[in-house]
């Protein structure tokens, strides 16, 4: 499937992580885990989250797993801490249909490709945003975003 590949400016917005530095090995059996630790946190401190994100910082990977915040985390719990989704200007595509490995690195993989074929320098950093889920798998789509070097 090609993705369309387009430049945005991002905002700063504010969530609710687990960082934890892993490795790719590990990170595919972890990162539900994560989530899940975030959204009992968030659900029984009646904090208003929305969708789930996925953060990677680096190469290592150091990440963040948890969910978008309709405000800000006052009172970080143990391993939840507050964060926010970079703010600056992204490449950015979607994968579209219920999120697979296989689709959202082909989205990634797309922007990566479209960052090198127009001179764009990446910063490495990049970052996932989950839509909520759909009754129809195929509605479901996962934002993938790049951090662009200035």
């Amino acid at each position: 499937m090609a993705h369309a590949v387009s430049i945005v400016a991002t905002s700063p917005t504010p969530t609710a992580v687990i960082r934890e530095t892993t490795t790719w090995e590990r990170f595919p059996s972890l990162w539900g885990e994560l989530l899940d630790e975030v959204w009992g946190y968030v659900r029984g401190a009646g904090v208003q989250a929305g969708r789930n994100v996925m953060l990677y910082l680096d190469d290592v990977p150091t990440v963040e797993v948890g969910v978008e915040l309709e405000g800000t985390l006052t009172a970080p719990s143990g391993r939840i801490v507050a964060s926010a989704l970079p703010e600056g200007r992204a490449a950015t595509a979607v994968a579209r249909g219920a999120p697979s490995p296989e689709g959202i690195a082909a989205a990634h993989a797309a922007v990566v490709e479209w960052c090198e074929a127009h001179g764009h320098a990446r910063t490495g950093v990049r970052w996932e945003v989950y839509d909520h889920w759909r009754d129809d798998p195929d509605a479901f789509e996962t934002a993938v975003y790049w951090l662009l070097a200035s």
